[in-house]
């Protein structure tokens, strides 16, 4: 038999099949959600596709009009990015409809996660103590932010660069590059979204900290391993080259040092 705790510390029981029974429920609303999202992001595809997705590799995107800026003012011409955008082929009959659903499913689970973590949220949480759920006030919140900033992070930073890396890399004069739809989307939402969950690293942190298996101690002690860490991190989700990585390592640097004040302000409470 499995415990519930209310917030007034009264135990209901509830079987096994009484919590897969809750769990399903709180799935189904979640698929609910990311497929109503997808559904919108289905109809506005036009929007979706020619602002959103395939702006990265033209010149008139932020990033890039901001690093050509920076490069002309240092006089360093390989940061301007992306001047000359590369063309998009599709070589798959049914390639661009499979690829409108894909990207419709991915942002509706991007543009739904706070309302999925809310409904994981409703389920762990009675079984949470009082206490537990106050320190745990604004979960949601900081969960849900963390990752919308690593999507951000990754759209507007990683992925120009590693679209212009990819794009305009050859390996002779004579092979051009027609990058396939798939492949391009492919690289786009698998940037974004290892970008978004690489950000919810002190949540991670919390919760370890909470249950004691890491301590600031612990994390202060391995500091120079993590370096090492993030930095074959940064070198799987960037281009092979050291400004890309470098941009990446330093947020991960400092989320890894936030990890180290929360870990230590759950020591400091509990004590």
């Amino acid at each position: 038999m499995a415990t519930r705790r209310s917030d007034l510390n009264q135990e209901t029981e509830m079987t096994f099949l009484d919590h897969l029974e809750e769990l399903r429920w709180h799935l189904v609303r979640s698929i609910v959600a990311i497929v109503v999202f997808a559904i919108v992001a289905f109809v506005f595809h036009r929007f979706i596709f020619d602002v959103i997705i395939l702006a990265p590799k033209t010149p008139a995107f932020w990033t890039n009009q901001q690093l050509c800026a920076l490069g002309e003012l240092l006089n360093v011409s390989s940061l301007c990015i992306n001047a000359v955008p590369f063309k998009v082929i599709n070589i798959s009959m049914a390639g661009q409809f499979s690829t409108h659903i894909m990207v419709s499913l991915v942002l509706g689970i991007i543009v739904a996660f706070p309302y999925i973590f809310w409904e994981f949220w409703r389920f762990v949480s009675p079984a949470l103590y009082t206490k537990e759920k106050q320190s745990s006030r604004g979960a949601i919140f900081y969960t849900s932010l963390l990752f919308m900033l690593g999507v951000l992070f990754g759209y507007f930073l990683i992925v120009p660069l590693s679209v212009h890396f990819l794009g305009s890399y050859n390996v002779s004069a004579q092979v051009e590059n027609t990058i396939d739809l798939k492949s391009y989307i492919s690289t786009v939402t698998s940037v974004v979204l290892a970008s978004g969950i690489i950000f919810e690293l002190p949540i991670f942190v919390y919760f370890l900290a909470k249950a004691g298996l890491v301590s600031a101690a612990f994390l202060r002690k391995y500091r120079k391993h993590s370096v090492v860490v993030i930095l074959a991190l940064s070198a799987i989700i960037t281009p092979p080259d050291v400004f890309s990585q470098i941009l990446v390592c330093l947020p991960l640097l400092l989320l890894y040092e936030v990890g180290i004040i929360i870990a230590r302000r759950i020591e400091a409470k509990s004590t």
